[in-house]
């Protein structure tokens, strides 16, 4: 391979250099420099927020076990081949799942990275002085110049004094320089609260991620259904389901206690096209913040939760409860109570589920639908019509034998796996469906007992939530939108002014403005400045700022003008 050769001053000997430059070796430490710069500038933030979003979005594809966990188990069952590959990948659990919390936590040190660093350059320039006066200020955005008669008195100095109080009662940081020679110069900022108002906007977001973090880690949530004279105590037994956080404790839970003593229903009976639409939902709750508290009446809405025991208990859902007994081919009660349905439609046509374990000698279950008010087609079928239970009506089909609830594998309670049982009757059966008004009763067939249906009540569907991190969600949510709406309506902006003393007596006087970004107000701060700089010195206003006219060609002119003077002065310097 060829050399070069270096070149050197005469007569010095020619030394040959390698061809390729050799380029330091960036080393272990180099990189993790170079690694923390990528990760903490502000296009990687970004990126990381809209790939949390991404990450989010199977959260909402794939029923999650957190709020779900028998929809994971049907999925399972559903899809045996892709199922436990999307298991393995953490898709039914993403909010908890390492790559979820990995992504959360880069994006958490990547803010922290980019604002820190900003925060400090920012306190400097704050400390700072104003940069120092350009040298021709005509150059700027936003320019003008004011005269001072002789017959004023005021001299250079002075004028740069009176300038810097103009600018002060505005709300400029300024800096008096230049005293020293024959054309002084004050310095002025303002809008340094456009980027506090950024940092505390960006500091906010990293306020809001840290509480949500705080509630998820600390916090618990659960769900119960309560029917009508039933109550519900805080413990964890109390609850039909039950979502801890990763850092819970059981000594969180406030042993409070809540009855819910009526669920009244008001349905619309005026609109035509909204008749029996439901328009509001009142529970009626009796509460005791502990076991030897008074208990206290409380009402409870959608949208306005009931907070006890650092927990806010919203209501979610409601339905009917049909009241029922049944007793077995013994004569004995094996089954007594409402029974929670399932909603279908607007008419509140609802789904039920009855599970008699303990009928004997054999094991009853039922499944059909309750009707609030129930009507006959013409083909005698009958369907619901209103909310309002004005002719309730109990359709169901019973079954006996082995109801698997005695080898230990969980069961949905609102469903009845038939596969194994024997159908009694039903309606294309010789025996016939079962159909019961309130207060009538059904005797089954083959000696296997009665059902009777006693009644109606209503449930609740109560969501119970813990949000330690709650209020600082929201003290911190506020401080971003100011900051935001600061970052966005303040203007950052330079203001200079010279002054100097003409040959026959006068004061120049020219400034300035210049805006950190777009400012599309620069221009009526420059009127507004030059309107407070005349009346300062009583100096009568030109007719362009005086009506707010003024145009380029008057900036123009004052420029020139301006130019002109400012080679006077300088002239006379000279001589």
């Amino acid at each position: 391979m060829k050399e070069k050769l270096v070149k050197k001053s005469p007569g010095a000997k020619q030394e040959p250099a390698s061809a390729d430059a050799v380029l330091p070796r960036l080393g272990f430490v180099g990189m993790l420099r170079w690694a923390w710069r990528q990760l903490t500038s502000m296009r990687n933030a970004l990126l990381l927020l809209l790939l949390l979003a991404v990450a989010a979005v199977p959260g909402s594809l794939f029923p999650q076990r957190s709020s779900a966990a028998s929809s994971v188990t049907q999925y399972l069952a559903n899809h045996p081949t892709s199922g436990p590959i999307l298991d393995w990948f953490k898709l039914f659990d993403v909010y908890s799942s390492p790559w979820f919390a990995a992504i959360y936590l880069l994006l958490f040190t990547s803010l922290v990275g980019c604002v820190l660093p900003r925060a400090k350059i920012h306190f400097k320039a704050m400390r700072s002085a104003p940069p120092r006066t350009p040298k021709r200020l005509s150059r700027l955005a936003e320019y003008g110049t004011v005269e001072i008669p002789a017959e004023s008195g005021i001299s250079a100095e002075t004028a740069v004094h009176d300038a810097a109080a103009v600018l002060k009662s505005r709300g400029y940081r300024v800096d008096v320089r230049d005293l020293d020679t024959d054309r002084p110069s004050v310095g002025a900022e303002i809008g340094f609260l456009k980027e506090v108002g950024n940092l505390v906007f960006h500091i906010s977001i990293l306020g809001v991620l840290a509480a949500v973090a705080y509630s998820g880690l600390a916090g618990y949530s659960g769900q119960r259904v309560l029917v009508e004279g039933e109550t519900f105590v805080n413990s964890i037994v109390g609850y039909d389901t039950f979502t801890p956080g990763a850092y819970f404790n059981e000594n969180r839970l406030s042993p409070y206690s809540l009855q819910l003593d009526k669920l009244a229903v008001k349905y619309d009976r005026e609109s035509p096209g909204h008749y029996g639409q439901p328009i509001d939902f009142t529970a009626t709750l009796t509460t005791k913040d502990g076991a030897g508290a008074a208990p206290k009446s409380q009402i409870l809405k959608v949208n306005d939760p009931v907070s006890m025991g650092g927990t806010n208990v919203y209501l979610v859902g409601n339905g009917y409860a049909p009241v029922v007994t049944v007793k077995d081919g013994k004569g004995n009660v094996a089954y007594q109570g409402p029974v929670v349905t399932i909603p279908t439609d607007g008419a509140y046509t609802s789904l039920l589920v009855i599970k008699v374990p303990d009928a004997k000698p054999n094991q009853l279950g039922f499944v059909g639908f309750f009707l609030p008010t129930a009507l006959v087609d013409d083909k005698g079928v009958a369907y619901g019509s209103d909310p309002d239970p004005f002719n309730p009506q109990l359709n169901l089909n019973a079954y006996t034998g082995d109801l698997g609830l005695d080898n230990g594998v969980p069961r949905n309670v609102y469903t009845l796996d038939t596969a194994k049982l024997k159908q009694i009757n039903g309606r294309d059966m010789a025996a016939g469906g079962i159909v019961l008004a309130p207060g009538q009763s059904y005797t089954l067939p083959e000696g296997n007992g009665t059902i009777s249906f006693d009644g109606i009540k209503r449930f609740a569907a109560l969501d119970i939530r813990n949000d330690p991190g709650q209020i600082y969600v929201l003290v911190f949510a506020v401080l971003a939108l100011g900051g935001l709406m600061g970052s966005l309506f303040l203007n950052r902006r330079r203001v200079w002014i010279r002054t100097g003393s003409h040959p026959d007596g006068r004061t120049m006087v020219e400034f300035g403005l210049l805006a950190r970004g777009e400012d599309h107000r620069l221009a009526g701060e420059s009127r507004a400045l030059d309107k407070a700089l005349h009346t300062k010195w009583l100096v009568p206003l030109p007719s362009a700022v005086e009506d707010g006219t003024q145009d380029k060609s008057y900036k123009k002119t004052r420029k020139d003008q301006s130019d002109t003077e400012t080679g006077i002065t300088m002239a006379s310097k000279d001589q």
